[in-house]
């Protein structure tokens, strides 16, 4: 298959300027970079193009050769280009596969690197998670230096190739039988040199900043839920693909229901009069009130489950449901009337010999028998 012309590839003009031909990567490789697209092979043989394309742009003796001799002045089976297939060992092999987006990648160019992933803490109410809602955050961040557009050199110069490593941004040193490759001590690994800083970003490439970012928050998040928010991340450092940003979502506690997962719990007080001889009562849900019926004889702790009434699950399946518990409330701040009536209702009740209350019955013969077996 017949390759693309590499200034196609980036969309840029024959004559166009290192900074306009980084800048053209960059954005192209932002958008067809694999963890933007996932498992999507055609944005994965683009992102391998571009990478291709600008390495070679990048080069002023490669791209003179390309500019010449089209593909086969670069292409190392045809004889063109520095060196042959394999010649590189495993460092090559592993800079192909990452380039300049990971700072990897053979010499003979600014590396470039990703920048770093950010977090930031959501708080939330339950009813916004349930919900879902949009939300405004404010991060401070790395942002790419508009006035070098993150070169890091003075605007109207270009920065130079390191002496000291030849622009491959590491040095070997021999200790000993032992060789160590590591990253040079001049251009801290970045294989070039700025030499006329910008007065901006002081030759970093990169300004501290305040952005606003608004953040759609799906129906059903919960604690512990993350958002990514591809590129929203750190500027990378000498033109490189900005980092993600998490958001991390914490769910406040909420005064009234407790979550568990789809479903929610709350506790709904009634009286005993209530509880004795049944009623029926409102109680709120996340979507209004609705009406529970209490049955007559209920006992304090009984559960009732209102079906459809929870929360639906972020990651998709059925609405959970809300249980109320029920507990029975002891009357408080009583009139002497009150008083007489309850002890007047009690030695009606006593006179049931226990049919009113079997629960305290039943109770009380276990009592009786523990204490009869000590005795015995």
């Amino acid at each position: 298959m017949a390759k693309l012309d590499y200034y196609e590839v980036l969309s840029v003009s024959k004559n166009c300027s290192e900074v306009e031909l980084k800048k053209a990567y960059r954005r192209a490789a932002q958008k067809h970079h694999p963890d933007r697209n996932q498992n999507n092979k055609d944005a994965e043989e683009k992102f391998k193009e571009c990478k291709e394309a600008y390495e070679i742009l990048s080069d002023q003796q490669k791209r003179a050769a390309y500019d010449q001799f089209g593909h086969a002045g670069v292409d190392p089976s045809m004889g063109g280009g520095q060196g042959h297939p394999g010649a590189g060992g495993f460092n090559d092999i592993f800079g192909d596969v990452f380039g300049d987006i990971f700072g990897g990648g053979r010499g003979g160019g600014q590396r470039v690197y990703r920048g770093s992933d950010l977090r930031y803490n959501l708080e939330l109410s339950l009813e916004d998670a349930v919900a879902g809602t949009e939300v405004k955050i404010r991060i401070p961040t790395q942002v790419e230096c508009d006035e070098c557009d993150g070169s890091g050199a003075k605007k109207g110069t270009k920065t130079s190739t390191c002496t000291t490593c030849g622009g491959h941004g590491q040095v070997r040193m021999q200790q000993g039988f032992f060789s160590v490759q590591q990253a040079c001590p001049h251009c801290q690994g970045s294989g070039t040199v700025i030499t006329d800083p910008c007065t901006k970003c002081r030759g970093k490439g990169r300004v501290q900043e305040r952005k606003t970012l608004s953040v759609k928050v799906p129906a059903g998040v919960d604690t512990g839920d993350r958002i990514r928010l591809a590129g929203e991340g750190e500027a990378g450092e000498s033109g490189g693909p900005p980092g993600d940003l998490y958001v991390q979502v914490q769910v406040k506690e909420h005064p009234i229901f407790h979550r568990d997962d789809s479903h929610l719990y709350c506790e709904v007080p009634i009286s005993f009069v209530t509880a004795a001889l049944g009623g029926e009562m409102e109680v709120p849900t996340l979507n209004g009130r609705v009406n529970l019926k209490v049955p007559a004889e209920t006992q304090t702790g009984k559960m009732f489950r209102m079906r459809g009434k929870g929360v639906k699950p972020v990651r998709g399946g059925a609405v959970g449901d809300l249980l109320c518990k029920v507990t029975v409330e002891t009357p408080v701040n009583l009139t002497r009337k009150q008083k007489d009536v309850l002890k007047e209702f009690s030695g009606h009740v006593e006179e049931g010999g226990g049919r009113h209350s079997p629960q305290a019955k039943s109770w009380m013969d276990g009592v009786k028998k523990f204490f009869d077996g000590l005795s015995g």
